[in-house]
């Protein structure tokens, strides 16, 4: 091995070939190190699927840069070095001894802080450079926070129109309005969703399949299974990914982003945030693809403005929110909320045929859409009471495209409202009558969705109204939460007490069994 002038550090959910950390390479003296750390996916207890979408992603990129002459030095799960990110990292700088490390900004605070930490007591110089795969720098978030009294993603996502020109027409707005949310909640019929053209897969080649053999080897007590393992894993996968979206599903996301049905876990949604998340795709190759198909006629404005909000919007939002608020971001807790996470979140074992659905989809591909996020799996765990940070640790663990500046905000913020209001201006709570009304879950299970009491009593709704009735005083103050206040108004004496009772006799079962 030559001598080592600068090591450049890249992490899992960096697999970027137009890095900034790759500015000034010098292949003749610089080292890529890339590191497969076993308790990165042990600090939470990762499901098989996530971990193999990392390092096969990570092993991918690994052979691409090699091919491109670039020297890296990877370590691959069961090799020397350690099994935490900083041990690895410490040996790395002991064998290689580089005069300095080089990385863009990590992506997650606590492994941000353990590289500085590292670095100085290595007595090695590290430069941090700004992550270019974002619309929206930290520092230009900052300067919009500045701006605020009250944080709110639709006037970011209006600036960021304005600042990137995405879906604007001579200074205004495509079509002349900024949002198409209200032509977006279209729920199937009663024949449901019908035929469709299924999204590409992607079969695991020899190097994914070793991983998928490596994952079943050190991890065989975790949660989920690999046996439909299809997800793009390379830049030239997900692109793929992406054209298959554009042409076979986007038409339709708009109207029917919002809808779930049995078994259907893809529907028309685009499968890339995985690879968006990893950085094997770029955000603005993504949005311009969108564009692009509304302005060849191929795509409606409401479905491509629906879909870009989540990428322009929400995605460069919640990394602005992550970043502005952490470290203590992680412990809030607004609603006082204690319990524990049911069992059930890991098994799929529950009566209750919504959560036993996604959660059982969930752990077998390391998928749930927004939706199924936000008002099954989310919805229940704030009605129940879970706290805020067991949700994070839970969403953290199963989701192939879980990276933590990501989902943190939107678990513990936008589904847990355990951040007060921060990331949604009321909690996002409803009873079961949503879920009726969005999906076929409630068909042939055994609770009824319009009673909350009583042997068939939906959970859901019995929950709804204990959450409504534990914490009425604060949400008095929430005026957007003034019709549903004002229908818990209209319970009697007589039915409040029974609600709460029917609620407080689930929940100890539930947590008998945790």
């Amino acid at each position: 091995m030559f001598s080592v002038s600068r090591l450049i550090l890249v992490l899992g959910d960096q697999l970027d070939l137009e890095s900034a950390a790759f500015d000034g390479l010098d292949a003749s003296r610089d080292v890529v190190w890339m590191a497969e750390v076993k308790h990165e996916s042990t600090k939470v207890w990762s499901t098989k699927a996530r971990i193999a979408v990392f390092l096969a992603a990570m092993r991918h990129f690994r052979d691409d840069l090699r091919a491109r002459g670039i020297t890296v030095d990877y370590r691959q799960l069961g090799e020397p070095g350690g099994e935490t990110f900083a041990e690895q990292l410490r040996s790395a700088i002991r064998r290689l001894k580089p005069q300095g490390l080089i990385m863009v900004e990590a992506g997650e605070w606590s492994v941000g802080r353990e590289i500085e930490e590292v670095a100085a007591e290595m007595g090695v110089t590290l430069e941090a450079r700004t992550d270019r795969h974002f619309l929206c720098s930290r520092e230009m978030f900052q300067r919009h926070a500045e701006r605020r009294t009250q944080f709110r993603m639709e006037f970011f996502y209006r600036e960021m129109r304005q600042h990137t020109g995405v879906l604007m027409e001579a200074g205004k707005p495509a079509g002349g309005q900024w949002n198409f949310d209200h032509d977006n909640r279209g729920s199937f019929g009663k024949e449901g969703p019908g035929l469709r053209i299924p999204p590409r897969r992607f079969t695991p080649d020899e190097l994914t399949k070793s991983v998928i053999a490596d994952v079943d080897a050190h991890f065989p007590g975790h949660p989920g299974s690999l046996v439909e393992f299809d997800w793009p894993v390379t830049v030239v996968q997900a692109r793929e990914a992406l054209q298959d979206f554009i042409t076979h599903r986007l038409p339709e996301f708009g109207r029917y982003q919002d809808a779930m049905w049995t078994s259907e876990p893809w529907l028309y949604h685009s499968r890339l945030s995985a690879a968006m998340n990893l950085k094997l795709l770029h955000p603005s190759v993504v949005i311009a693809a969108a564009e692009q198909a509304y302005k060849d006629g191929l795509a409606p404005l409401e479905a491509v403005e629906g879909f870009i909000r989540q990428i322009l919007g929400w995605r460069e939002y919640v990394r602005g929110i992550y970043w502005h608020f952490m470290p203590g971001y992680l412990e809030r807790n607004a609603m006082h909320a204690e319990h524990e996470l049911p069992a059930f979140y890991w098994t799929g074992e529950t009566d209750m045929q919504c959560l036993r659905d996604v959660i059982t989809q969930t752990l077998r591909l390391g998928y749930a859409h927004h939706i199924q996020r936000l008002m099954v799996t989310g919805l229940f765990a704030l009605l129940y009471g879970v706290q805020p940070r067991r949700v994070h640790e839970w969403y953290l663990a199963v989701y192939v495209d879980a990276v933590e500046w990501v989902e943190l905000p939107n678990t513990l913020g936008m589904s847990q409202y355990g951040d007060g209001g921060v990331m949604a201006s009321k909690p996002y709570v409803a009873s079961g009558k949503y879920i009726q009304r969005m999906s076929n879950y409630c068909q042939g299970c055994r609770y009824d969705p319009a009673q909350s009491t009583g042997p068939r009593a939906c959970p859901f709704t019995t929950l709804y109204w204990d959450y409504l009735l534990q914490h009425e005083p604060v949400l008095r103050r929430n005026q957007r939460m003034g019709m549903q206040l004002k229908n818990l108004s209209r319970l009697s004496a007589g039915d409040r007490e029974a609600i709460q009772k029917q609620a407080a006799s689930f929940r100890a079962a539930c947590d008998s069994s945790t």
